[in-house]
């Protein structure tokens, strides 16, 4: 096992920039996530590390060693694709046993340790079998056992669910998370599925456009966006961004008022007439009781029942062009398209975005915790 490291990893094709300027370092043993929108780079940097792609600038690390000229193939790292690439001609023993056999393993030592993979993932019953005789999700753990019987320093994951349907997806991810529990093995894990990366991982890498937005565990990341990117990206429903004018005392958003909590007026002071995007999660509004200075008029647009929750989707009375809300209301609350409701936010909870770059501004980053 050891930990990897990105110096100013930077890779072009042509006049394109794929990954810019990457940096950060994988602790060893740690399960970190790369996580963003098609097209963010993340494959490409999983890749880089393998070995598939050449880096245009910048160093790699593998432990103490620079790998940044070195050949996949001595680079000691596993890699597990989308599609599996599992060899249809060989039997799933074969399949497990393929990498040991290219790096010259005695055939003695072929046989125990396949054996020992193939309980652990709980694929010894199909050993005799074809790939194509297999589940996606038996393939999936052919996969990982391939990788997992070399012993690799790394383990590298390209979205390895996406082919999965949804139970089967649940279900592999909790034994992914074991999986790495037990082996300790340093795994880097790409997926766009902002679900998979906060429940697996250790620490999150959030990518756009080739560029880091942000890394942190889950919770900060959840709790403490540092963009409006981030802060949308991560979080299902996603968070609701409205673009609001500060008129001394709150925000004006459409026709209607949002008031300014104190705490917010005191920490940040914004400035009359500034303007800024708000953010609130769906989680953090909910119905008024009564007709009350800084509720909302909300015309229902769609309602989705979802068994613990309903999901309700809506539109600002007299925003203009429409500006719209999603937020999650009790599974009693059944209201009908049309219908009109005075809402609330949590005036704790709501973030505030500089209107041209997307940064952050409030809470102020020295209130992370």
């Amino acid at each position: 096992m050891a930990s990897v490291r990105l110096e100013g990893i930077t890779r072009r094709f042509n006049r394109v920039t794929a990954i810019d300027d990457i940096t950060f370092t994988v602790p060893d043993g740690r399960f970190w996530v790369l996580v963003g929108p098609s097209g963010c780079g993340k494959s490409t940097i999983l890749r880089t590390i393998a070995g598939l792609e050449q880096a245009t600038s910048g160093d790699l690390f593998i432990g103490d060693r620079c790998v940044t000229e070195v050949p996949a193939r001595q680079r000691d790292v596993a890699m597990v694709f989308q599609n599996y690439a599992l060899y249809p001609h060989m039997s799933v023993a074969d399949n497990l046993a393929f990498g040991l056999k290219m790096r010259g393993t005695a055939p003695e030592a072929i046989a125990p340790r396949i054996e020992a993979v193939a309980r652990s993932l709980d694929i010894a019953h199909l050993l005799d079998r074809k790939p194509k005789q297999l589940s996606g999700g038996q393939q999936q753990r052919v996969a990982l056992g391939r990788a997992i019987a070399r012993e690799p320093q790394v383990f590298l994951l390209d979205e390895p669910l996406s082919n999965l349907d949804a139970q089967l997806r649940d279900d592999t991810r909790a034994e992914l998370k074991q999986l790495h529990q037990r082996l300790g093995i340093t795994t880097i894990y790409v997926t766009h599925d902002q679900v998979e990366a906060m429940t697996l991982a250790d620490q999150i890498v959030v990518l756009n456009q080739g560029q880091i937005q942000q890394i942190g565990s889950p919770q900060s990341i959840y709790n403490r966006p540092q963009n409006r990117m981030v802060a949308t990206f991560v979080g299902n429903p996603p968070m609701n961004v409205l673009p609001v004018t500060y008129n001394g005392t709150g925000f004006r958003v459409g026709q209607q008022v949002i008031p300014c909590p104190p705490l917010l007026r005191a920490k940040f002071s914004p400035s009359p007439d500034q303007r800024f995007d708000l953010g609130i999660r769906p989680e953090q509004i909910s119905l008024a009781p009564s007709e009350m200075e800084g509720h909302l008029m909300v015309e229902v647009m769609v309602v989705e029942p979802l068994g613990r929750e309903t999901l309700i989707r809506a539109k600002l009375a007299g925003s203009n062009p429409a500006l719209y809300l999603t937020w999650q209301a009790s599974p009693l609350v059944q209201p009908q398209p049309g219908d009109r409701l005075l809402i609330q936010f949590n005036l704790e909870a709501i973030f505030l975005f500089d209107e041209a770059s997307g940064k952050t501004v409030y809470p102020l980053p020295e209130e992370e915790s």
